[in-house]
C-alpha cells in the first residue's frame, strides 16, 4: 500500500453489518477521513456480539447492553458512518452503480449511488420443512431480538425442559447456557459425534463429560418433525421414533448463505452456496464481499469452502477496506478454520484441515496422538490435553490440529495454527520455543511433544502404528506394569512390562508386525526402540491406551 495512491471522496456502501461490514466501515474512516461510508442494516444492530448470545440466554452476560460491541451513536458520531438499520438492500443496478434500499419501518424504496459496495449478508439459520416446524416456541440463535424471544419465552412459560436440535458451535454453547439456566436438556443429533467438523475419537471425552453433566444426549437419531403437547409445551419426534417433550426446542443445524441480493445481481455463486470472489475478495468490478455468505479458498487444501467464523470476517472487511482506499493491493491468503468453543468446564478446538477432509480428498497424511498435563505435573492442578496433530509424511508440513481438555487447549492451537499459516513443519515444532514456568506449562511443551512424536516417526526411529489401523494379524504388546493391565486392557494383547522387556525379547516372534502401547505413549517409545534394535518389527501406537479408549466404535 502506498499513501500517495489514495482514492478520495469516495462513497461507499455497505450491505449488512456485524463483524464483516461493521469492520469494514471502521477500518474506511480510519484510513480515510473524507469517504462516504453508508452502512445499510436490516436488523436493529450493526454490531453486536453474536457469539456471545448464548452466553446471555444462560445469564453469563448479565447485561444485556454488553453484546453491544459499537452503539449506534458511536458509529454515527465518532466514525461518521451514515448507519441506516432497519434498511434492507432489495436490489444492485451493476451497470448505474445504484443499490436499491427499502425501510422495513415506513415502507419507503429509494436508491443510493456507490462507487463501492460491500456486501456482508450473513448467513440465516438452516430452518428444515419439517412437520411442525413453525409452532410456537421452536427458535434459532442469530441475533439479539433472537435471544430476547428466548429469555422471555423460558420466563412467560417457567420452562423446564429444553430440547436443542444439532451439536455444532451453538448448539453446545446453547447447551451450557439452558443448563446454567436451570433446564433440563436433550441434545439430538443426527450424527454418530458432537461437533461434525472434528475427528470423531477427539470427541469421545466430550460425549462423556455431556452425559456427566446432566445432559439427555442423542447421538445418530435426527429430528422428524415436532407436534404440540397434550397438556402444552412440545413434543420433538426424533427419527428414530423418540418423543422428547420440551416448552423450549432451540434449532441449532447450520446456517446457509444468504445470496439472494448476490444472484438476483447476477454475481456467481460457488458449489456451496456462497458468493465466489476473487484474491481481493471482489465478487465483481466494484462490488466486494465478506464473512459468512462468501466462498474463500481453504489455506491447506485448496478447495472453496466456507468459512463462517468472526475471525475471518473481520480482516476480510478490513482487507476490503484497504483495497477499497488504495486500490486492489492486498490480497486474502484464505482461511484455514481455527476456532474454538466451551462445553461446560471443557474447551475444543482445532485449525486446518482434519483427517475426515484429508481422507476424503485422497490426501496422504500422518498423525499423532499426545495426552499430556498442559503444565508442569509436579505443580497442583494439572490437566490433561488430547491433542492430535496431522502432517504430510512426506516432509514433515503441518496439515492440521485439534486438541480437547479443561485448561490450555486453545494455546496450543494457536501455536499451531500460526505454525500452519506459515507452511511449517513439525520440524519446526520440535524446535518451537515456548514459555515455560511449572504453572503455565512443561519444558517440554505439548506442542513440542507432538513435533517429537511425529519426526522420531519420519526419521524412521519410532515408527507409528494406529488403533483405527486393521490388525492384520499383528501382535499387540502392552508395556504397561501388571496393575494397570488389570484396570483395563485391549481384548488379546501380550502383557510384558518395560521393566522386564530387555530380559523377555525371545518370547517375541520374529518377522511379526509388532504394535507397542503403554499409557499415553512414552514408555513404548523406549520398548519400541529395544524391539527394533534387536531387529524386531515394532511400531508405537499413538497415544497409547488412552488413544484406545478415545475409539467411537469402542465407546459410543
Amino acid at each position: 500500500m502506498n499513501p500517495k495512491h489514495f482514492r478520495t471522496n469516495q462513497r461507499v456502501v455497505i450491505v449488512g453489518g456485524v463483524a464483516g461490514g461493521a469492520s469494514c466501515a471502521a477500518r474506511l474512516r480510519r484510513l480515510s477521513p473524507s469517504t462516504e461510508i453508508i452502512l445499510l442494516e436490516r436488523g436493529p444492530y450493526a454490531s453486536f456480539a453474536n457469539c456471545g448470545l448464548p452466553y446471555y440466554v444462560g445469564g453469563v452476560i448479565a447485561e444485556r447492553d454488553r453484546l453491544l460491541v459499537t452503539p449506534p451513536e458511536v458509529l454515527r458520531e465518532r466514525f461518521r458512518i451514515d448507519l441506516r438499520t432497519r434498511h434492507e438492500a432489495v436490489g444492485i443496478d451493476r451497470e448505474r452503480r445504484v443499490v436499491a434500499i427499502r425501510n422495513l419501518e415506513s415502507g419507503e424504496c429509494y436508491e443510493e449511488r456507490y462507487d463501492a459496495l460491500v456486501l456482508s449478508p450473513g448467513a440465516a439459520p438452516i430452518r428444515p420443512p419439517l412437520p411442525g416446524i413453525d409452532l410456537p416456541g421452536i427458535f434459532s440463535v442469530r441475533t439479539i431480538p433472537d435471544v430476547d424471544a428466548i429469555t422471555a419465552w423460558i420466563k412467560q412459560r417457567h420452562a423446564r425442559r429444553a430440547v436443542v436440535v444439532g451439536g455444532g458451535f451453538i448448539g453446545l454453547e446453547m447447551v451450557e447456557n439452558l443448563r446454567h439456566r436451570g433446564l433440563s436438556v436433550a441434545l439430538v443429533e443426527k450424527l454418530p459425534q458432537v461437533m461434525p467438523p472434528m475427528d470423531p475419537e477427539m470427541m469421545t471425552p466430550v460425549h462423556h463429560h455431556l452425559f456427566e453433566k446432566g445432559v439427555d444426549l442423542r447421538l445418530g437419531d435426527g429430528v422428524g418433525g415436532f407436534r404440540a403437547g397434550e397438556h402444552g409445551g412440545l413434543v420433538v419426534c426424533t427419527e428414530k421414533g423418540e418423543e422428547l417433550p420440551a416448552e423450549l426446542v432451540i434449532l441449532s443445524i447450520g446456517v446457509r448463505p444468504e445470496t439472494a441480493l448476490a444472484r438476483a445481481a447476477g454475481l456467481s455463486l460457488g458449489e456451496r452456496g456462497g458468493i465466489r470472489v476473487d484474491e481481493y475478495m471482489q465478487a465483481a468490478p466494484g462490488i466486494y464481499a465478506v464473512g459468512d455468505a462468501v466462498e474463500v479458498r481453504d489455506w491447506v487444501t485448496g478447495e472453496w469452502t466456507l468459512c463462517p467464523l468472526a475471525g475471518p470476517a473481520n480482516r476480510q472487511g478490513r482487507l476490503v477496506a484497504d483495497n477499497i482506499v488504495f486500490g486492489n493491493t492486498r490480497t486474502y491468503r484464505g482461511s484455514q478454520g481455527t476456532a474454538v468453543v466451551g462445553c461446560f468446564e471443557l474447551t475444543i478446538a482445532s485449525t486446518g484441515a482434519g483427517e475426515k477432509t484429508l481422507a476424503r480428498l485422497g490426501r496422504k497424511y500422518e498423525k499423532v496422538y499426545v495426552h499430556q498435563a498442559h503444565h508442569a505435573g509436579y505443580y497442583p492442578g494439572a490437566r490433561t490435553i488430547h491433542l492430535k496433530l496431522l502432517f504430510d509424511p512426506s516432509d514433515g508440513t503441518i496439515l492440521g490440529a485439534q486438541a480437547v481438555g479443561h485448561v490450555g487447549v486453545e494455546k496450543r492451537i494457536d501455536v499451531i495454527a500460526l505454525a500452519l499459516q506459515k507452511r511449517a513443519t513439525v520440524y519446526d515444532l520440535e524446535e518451537a520455543e515456548l514459555c515455560y514456568a511449572p504453572q503455565y506449562g512443561s519444558a517440554k511443551d505439548p506442542v513440542n511433544i507432538a513435533g517429537f512424536i511425529a519426526v522420531n516417526h519420519l526419521r524412521g526411529l519410532a515408527p507409528l502404528a494406529h488403533w483405527d489401523e486393521p490388525r492384520d494379524g499383528a501382535l499387540i504388546l502392552d508395556v504397561r506394569t501388571p496393575g494397570e493391565v488389570e484396570r483395563g486392557h485391549v481384548p488379546g494383547s501380550v502383557n510384558i512390562p518395560l521393566d522386564e522387556l530387555a530380559e523377555r525379547l525371545s518370547e517375541l516372534p520374529r518377522g511379526r508386525d509388532i504394535r507397542v502401547h503403554c499409557g499415553v505413549g512414552a514408555r513404548s517409545h523406549l520398548a519400541t526402540r529395544l524391539l527394533r534394535e534387536a531387529g524386531l518389527s515394532a511400531r508405537n501406537l499413538s497415544g497409547g491406551f488412552a488413544s484406545y479408549l478415545m475409539l467411537p466404535l469402542r465407546n459410543e
